[in-house]
């Protein structure tokens, strides 16, 4: 399993466009970036390749990392940074499936799966694929299950992918906040690679409207606002699912740029074999 972290930042990403701080100007200066959020999963085996979040820098992604189009993609849930990428799809891919849980969502009336086969009517080029979390299926090889997670106000998905023959497995959080239930823990534990969605640091919950959530026993937020985990809740989720590796994701330009790139994490480019 040859995991590549195509996209590594949240909705703005870093650099963020006009934005002249601390942190995008250390980027510029560094050369990296971390842009909408995408991991390219290939399967040696088969010579597959399953992208999970379909980012609206698909393009910018495919063509800066080298690495194959998509056979098969997996959407979390129907932000537009996890999702618009599929746009991308039309004269590059054809009948590709896009696997996403069959859930309805409360606040929308439809699954992700049904939202996408109705904004993405017109594209012959992907297959919306029902799933239903807790239920293994198979994707480019690899045994794939969908967990809910908790990122209100809309249903969100973490997701498990395992070789069936190597072990190997890279687990991805989806974008939650700390309150992940106990049974997508449970699927999610012992990964290789852990891919864990961490904000900000919690020091910076003082600057969200609702401050932050999920105290520790120090009482460090874990969760910021309501919608995502600090960099704190990250690592601790991390710890309780005993992750071999973690690499915390969907990274904002908001973290101090002398924090902005400590080791842990992501910057996009990464590559990973498991």
């Amino acid at each position: 399993m040859e995991v590549t972290l195509l996209g590594t930042g949240d909705t703005t990403g870093t650099p963020t466009p006009g934005c002249r701080c601390e942190t995008c100007e250390t980027a510029r200066e560094r050369g990296v970036e971390r842009t909408r959020f995408s991991v390219h999963v290939r399967n040696e085996r088969t010579d597959r390749s399953l992208l999970v979040d379909a980012s609206p820098d698909f393009r910018y992604q495919f063509l800066e990392q080298e690495v194959p189009l998509p056979s098969e993609i997996l959407v979390s849930h129907i932000h537009f940074d996890h999702l618009d990428g599929l746009g991308n799809a039309y004269r590059l891919l054809s009948g590709v499936p896009v696997h996403a849980a069959d859930e309805t969502d409360p606040e929308t009336g439809q699954s992700v799966v049904e939202t996408i086969a109705e904004k993405y009517d017109y594209l012959d080029a992907v297959t919306p694929t029902p799933q239903t979390p807790y239920e293994p299926f198979e994707a480019c090889g690899f045994e794939v299950t969908l967990v809910p997670v908790v990122h209100p106000p809309l249903v969100c998905y973490g997701a498990a992918i395992e070789d069936p023959e190597t072990g190997a497995k890279l687990s991805v959080t989806g974008d939650t906040n700390f309150a992940v239930p106990e049974r997508s823990r449970e699927v999610l534990a012992d990964a290789d690679l852990l891919l864990a969605d961490g904000i900000v640091p919690a020091h910076l919950c003082e600057y969200h409207p609702l401050g932050g959530d999920h105290l520790d026993a120090d009482g460090t937020p874990r969760t910021f606002g309501t919608k995502h985990m600090t960099i704190e809740g990250a690592r601790a989720l991390a710890d309780e699912l005993d992750a071999t590796e973690t690499r915390i994701v969907h990274v904002s330009h908001f973290v101090p740029a002398d924090e902005a790139f400590a080791d842990g994490l992501a910057v996009d480019g990464e590559r990973y074999v498991l």
